[in-house]
C-alpha cells in the first residue's frame, strides 16, 4: 500500500509542476477515501471536535486543488498517465552501478547493433521488464538530424518494444509530420529501457504509469548516451521533464516552464525542452497545442527546415 501511495504522491506532484491546478473528484471517491482513512487510523475513539473536523475537511465536491488533496484521490480517476517527471520521486529497489560495456568499432549499424544486444541482454534491464514484455530501445534514422527524447516505455511500448507507439507516440508522429519530416527521418529515443513499474497484482496488468526514479535514470543514462553518440544528431528535442532532468542535470531546474522554449545545451549541441505530447492528450486545447508547437518551430528554424506560413499559423486561436 505505501508503494503505491507513494507513486500517486509523485503523479500528483506531476501534475501540480506542470501547471495543473485541479482535478476532478466524485462523491464516490470521497467516500472511498473516508473508508480508506478511517481503517488506516489508530483504534481510539476521536473527539467530538476532530470528528467535526473530519466530517468538514471530508465534504463531497466536484473539484480539489491538487495541491491540497490527497494522492489516492487522483489516482481512483484512472487519469491518462502523466509523463512529465516528478520533482522528487520516490526511491525505488535498489540498483547496482550501471554496468561498463563498450562498442566495437565499424559503422553506425554495427555500434547499434552491439548498442542493442547489450541492452537486451543486461541483467538488471531483464529483470524489471514483466513477463511477456520487452525492453525498449530507440529506433529511427541513424543519420537523423533530429533526435527526440522522452521519459520511459509505456503499455503500448513495453509490448513492441518500440517507444512512442501508443497515443502520445502517435501524436508525436503527427506533429513531426506536421514539420514537414517523416517519422523515419528522425531518431526517437527514451531515457529508460524498461517501463517503471507500479505494483500489480500476479497475472494482472499495470495500471497507469510512474515516472523513473533517479537511481532508475542514473542507470540507462549510459545508453542514450551511446544513441546519441551512434547517430550523432545536429539537435535534441527534451519531450517532458524526466527527458530533460535527465539530458541537463537532475537539479537543473525546478518546472518545466521555467526552460521550456529555451535553447539549452548538451555536451555542445542545442537542445530544445519542451511539454511530452501527452500533455496535449490531457488538455486537448489549441493554447496547449501551440505552446508545443512554437517550440518546434523553434526547432524547424533551427534545422534549416522550411517553415510556411501555415505552419506558422497551427493552433493559433480564431
Amino acid at each position: 500500500m505505501q508503494a503505491s501511495l507513494n507513486a500517486l504522491a509523485d503523479e500528483l506532484r506531476r501534475l501540480k509542476a506542470d501547471g495543473v491546478k485541479r482535478v476532478v473528484v466524485s462523491d464516490e471517491t470521497i467516500t472511498a477515501l473516508r473508508k480508506l482513512v478511517e481503517a488506516r487510523a489508530p483504534k481510539t475513539a476521536p473527539s467530538a471536535s476532530a470528528q467535526a473536523a473530519a466530517s468538514a475537511s471530508a465534504s463531497p465536491s466536484t473539484s480539489t486543488p491538487a495541491s491540497e488533496s490527497a494522492p489516492v484521490v487522483y489516482s481512483q480517476l484512472r487519469q491518462p498517465a502523466v509523463r512529465a517527471a516528478a520533482p522528487k520521486p520516490q526511491p525505488a529497489a535498489t540498483l547496482p552501478p550501471p554496468s561498463p560495456f563498450t562498442l566495437p568499432d565499424g559503422d553506425k549499424k554495427t555500434r547499434w547493433d552491439a548498442l542493442l544486444n547489450v541492452v537486451t541482454t543486461n541483467p538488471v534491464c531483464l529483470k524489471h521488464v514483466r513477463p511477456g514484455k520487452k525492453i525498449v530501445l530507440g529506433v529511427g534514422n541513424l543519420d537523423a538530424k533530429l533526435f527526440f527524447c522522452g521519459e520511459a516505455p509505456g503499455a503500448e511500448e513495453e509490448i513492441q518494444g518500440e517507444p512512442f507507439v501508443g497515443p502520445a507516440g502517435q501524436l508525436l508522429t503527427k506533429m513531426i509530420q506536421a514539420m514537414g519530416v517523416k517519422r523515419e527521418d528522425v531518431y526517437i529515443g527514451n531515457i529508460m529501457n524498461w517501463r517503471p513499474q507500479l505494483p500489480t497484482p500476479s497475472g494482472m496488468e499495470q495500471v497507469g504509469n510512474r515516472p523513473p526514479t533517479e537511481e532508475e535514470m542514473r542507470y540507462c543514462m549510459p545508453y542514450l548516451r551511446a544513441q546519441l553518440e551512434i547517430v550523432n544528431p545536429e539537435l535534441i528535442v527534451a519531450l517532458g521533464a524526466t527527458a530533460a532532468k535527465g539530458l541537463l542535470g537532475f537539479d537543473s531546474f525546478t518546472t518545466l516552464g521555467s526552460i521550456r522554449g529555451r535553447w539549452q545545451q548538451f555536451e555542445g549541441k542545442p537542445l530544445m525542452v519542451t511539454y511530452h505530447p501527452s500533455y496535449i492528450l490531457r488538455t486537448p486545447t489549441n493554447r496547449t497545442k501551440r505552446a508545443i508547437w512554437e517550440d518546434f518551430l523553434k526547432v524547424m528554424e533551427k534545422a534549416n527546415l522550411p517553415v510556411s506560413d501555415r505552419q506558422r499559423g497551427y493552433f493559433l486561436e480564431k
